[in-house]
């Protein structure tokens, strides 16, 4: 059902066509307008997921240790006051209450009008619930994480029932450091409270949060060039000052590069790094300083892909310097999935007929493959792509096919072999 078209009618005879919607197509009739196709799509992983849509199914909370922990772990904790400021008067005028969630759906947060979050409390829609789609189906906190996209659900397009009376706008929040997801934010309340608009207004919440994170990130690595710039200028050799995630502050002895990957648990000693060798690493404030040591040869190597997740995705690369792993953005995993069950390789042509079903998008595909090199390095060759013919690939797939990288519309994942 279109939103234009629901946007233009009344909030209850809006709410009663999309209960005749979801009715029908729950039971498998066609009556009148299909529901949308975000929705639709949603109510199907529903479906192969076990929910039951006449049943409120949440979970068990967190405890108040783990919710704590959970709320000083996650960098969204930083954009807080920015969220809090932008929605506030919204969740008062709208009778609504605004929530943020870790990346796994759980409520970390969660504030508005008083009336509303009582309604709420009865719903399970409180700190430290899971409302991953997973767990209570088609909603504005756990549909925008799969998706990775702002979404509207309303009325009787949440799978559950019970949720019927609410109306949710959500919108996923990323890392612009490297694209990882690190939760979401999201405006919910009576349906007939609810203005088409809050959509946008949430997605633009959003982005103003990634933007402020992002200047947080330059800040910070500011800061850190202004303390290696004389530790470099005394190198001898190739250096290079990176932060915590790896990008670049300063680099002496050779080109700059933007980024480099660092293994999990990073300490002061001789590491091994895919883009750079052997290093011996030193501890900066707020990052490290790599010193980079003569190149040896090539190491056998192991890659395990594991898109066994219907959420993240890894690469780990195990070689004679120890192991370490890289979470993998959407496109990433696609993209190494499709070049792992491929081990001839592939053009970037063939990539992205595979990807977008049109071959003549290999401009995006070389920007995409450029930024895995960065992490990969020398594991990736090209003319054509492919994983180097001395690295042993391993790939974990989840148990059903159909869970296969669910948030990919790419033609040979959805529909094609490589989804077996």
């Amino acid at each position: 059902m279109d939103v234009a078209r629901l946007a233009a009618m009344d909030a209850e005879r809006a709410a009663g066509l999309l209960k005749e919607i979801r009715a029908a197509t729950l039971a498998g009739r066609r009556a009148g307008p299909p529901p949308r196709a975000v929705i639709n799509e949603s109510w199907i992983r529903a479906v192969r997921d076990g929910l039951d849509p006449e049943q409120c199914c949440v979970g068990d909370l967190l405890s108040l240790e783990e919710l704590a922990e959970r709320r000083q772990r996650s960098p969204l904790a930083e954009v807080l006051p920015l969220v809090r400021e932008s929605l506030a008067p919204v969740t008062d005028e709208a009778q609504s209450i605004m929530a943020i969630c870790d990346a796994e759906g759980r409520v970390l947060w969660r504030e508005g009008h008083p009336a509303v979050l009582r309604k709420a409390d009865l719903l399970g829609f409180e700190p430290g619930a899971d409302w991953s789609e997973r767990a209570v189906g088609t909603n504005g906190v756990g549909t925008p994480l799969v998706i990775r996209r702002p979404v509207r659900v309303h009325s009787a397009e949440h799978f559950v029932r019970a949720q019927h009376p609410w109306t949710c706008a959500g919108a996923p929040i990323t890392d612009p450091r490297d694209g990882r997801l690190l939760g979401g934010i999201d405006v919910s309340g009576p349906h007939e409270t609810q203005h088409p608009a809050t959509q946008a207004l949430v997605a633009s919440v959003a982005k103003l949060a990634e933007a402020w994170l992002r200047e947080r990130h330059l800040t910070g690595l500011d800061r850190l060039r202004s303390v290696a710039a004389p530790v470099l200028a005394r190198v001898g050799g190739r250096a290079l000052a990176v932060d915590r995630d790896g990008w670049t502050a300063g680099v002496t002895g050779m080109p700059p590069v933007d980024r480099v990957a660092l293994p999990r648990g990073l300490a002061q000693g001789r590491a091994w790094l895919p883009s750079l060798g052997d290093c011996r690493v030193e501890m900066l404030p707020g990052g490290w300083l790599l010193r980079i040591e003569e190149p040896r040869e090539a190491a056998a190597t192991r890659v395990f892909l594991d898109v066994s997740g219907t959420r993240r995705s890894f690469v780990t690369v195990s070689g004679g310097a120890g192991d370490w792993t890289h979470e993998l953005t959407p496109r990433h995993a696609e993209l190494l999935y499709l070049l792992a069950v491929h081990r001839p390789g592939r053009s970037a042509s063939e990539l992205a007929e595979a990807l977008f079903g049109d071959p003549g998008r290999t401009v995006t595909v070389r920007a995409e493959v450029s930024r895995i090199r960065r992490y990969l390095g020398g594991l990736l060759e090209h003319r054509p792509y492919r994983f180097r013919e001395d690295a042993v690939v391993e790939v974990a797939r989840p148990e059903r096919g159909c869970d296969l990288l669910p948030h990919s519309s790419a033609p040979s994942i959805r529909g094609g072999p490589e989804a077996g």
